[in-house]
C-alpha cells in the first residue's frame, strides 16, 4: 500500500512540474526531456510514470474533470437545495475549479491552437472530453422541469446556454486574465434564475451580485 501511495505522490509531483514546462514552453515546444529535467529525474525514470508528454497532458485534464465531477456529485446530493439552487451552485463550483486551474487552462488553449494549425478538429476533442459534464447539466435541467421549477424548454438549447457560460468563463480567465470570478458567478446565477417558472424567485443572491 505504501508503494502505491508513494507512486501516486510522485505522479502528482511530476504533473505539477510538467505544468510549469507546458506553461513556459507551450505544448508544442515542451519535450519529455525538458519535463524530466524540471523534475530532476532521468527520462528512464519518467517513463515509469508516463509514456510521453501527451499522456502527462491528458492525465492532467482527466484529473481536473474528475475533481469537478466529484464536486458536482456532492452538490447534487444536497437535499437542502432545490433543483435551481443546485444548478446555480454547480455552475459556481465549476467556475471556482476553473479559477484554481487557470494555468492548466492556458496550456489547454495553447494545445487547441496547436491542433488547429495541424488541421485537426479541436472542437471534436473538446466535446469528447466534456460530454459527461454536458450530460450532468442537461440532466439537472430536466430534473428542474419535472419538479416544476424550470419552464418547459428545449433541453439541448438550455444545455448549450449553460455550457456556453463555462466556455465564456474560460475565455475571461485565460485570455482576458480577469482576476475575479464574482462577475462570472453572477452571470451564471442570473441565467438560471431566468429559466425559473416563478418570476418572484428570479432575484439574484446578494452575495453573488457584483460590486
Amino acid at each position: 500500500m505504501s508503494i502505491v501511495v508513494e507512486h501516486d505522490k510522485r505522479r502528482k509531483e511530476i504533473l505539477e512540474k510538467a505544468l510549469d514546462v507546458f506553461v513556459a514552453e507551450g505544448f508544442e515546444d515542451a519535450t519529455f526531456q525538458k519535463i524530466a529535467d524540471r523534475c530532476g529525474i532521468t527520462r528512464t525514470t519518467l517513463y515509469i510514470y508516463f509514456r510521453n508528454k501527451k499522456e502527462i497532458f491528458n492525465y492532467s485534464i482527466k484529473q481536473l474533470l474528475a475533481d469537478v465531477e466529484k464536486d458536482l456529485y456532492v452538490v447534487r446530493r444536497d437535499k437542502k437545495l432545490n433543483c435551481t439552487e443546485k444548478l446555480i451552485k454547480v455552475l459556481a463550483t465549476i467556475i471556482d475549479r476553473l479559477e484554481e486551474n487557470r494555468r492548466l487552462l492556458s496550456v489547454v488553449l495553447n494545445y487547441l491552437l496547436y491542433l488547429s494549425k495541424s488541421e485537426s478538429d479541436p472542437d471534436n476533442r473538446v466535446r469528447r472530453r466534456t460530454i459527461r459534464l454536458r450530460h450532468i447539466l442537461a440532466t439537472m435541467v430536466i430534473e428542474g422541469i419535472r419538479a416544476g421549477e424550470i419552464v418547459p424548454l428545449n433541453v439541448r438549447a438550455a444545455d448549450d446556454l449553460l455550457y456556453g457560460l463555462i466556455e465564456a468563463a474560460i475565455f475571461r480567465l485565460v485570455v482576458l486574465r480577469r482576476s475575479s470570478v464574482a462577475e462570472l458567478k453572477h452571470s451564471a446565477e442570473l441565467a438560471v434564475r431566468r429559466l425559473q417558472t416563478n418570476p418572484a424567485a428570479a432575484a439574484v443572491s446578494p452575495e453573488l451580485s457584483p460590486a
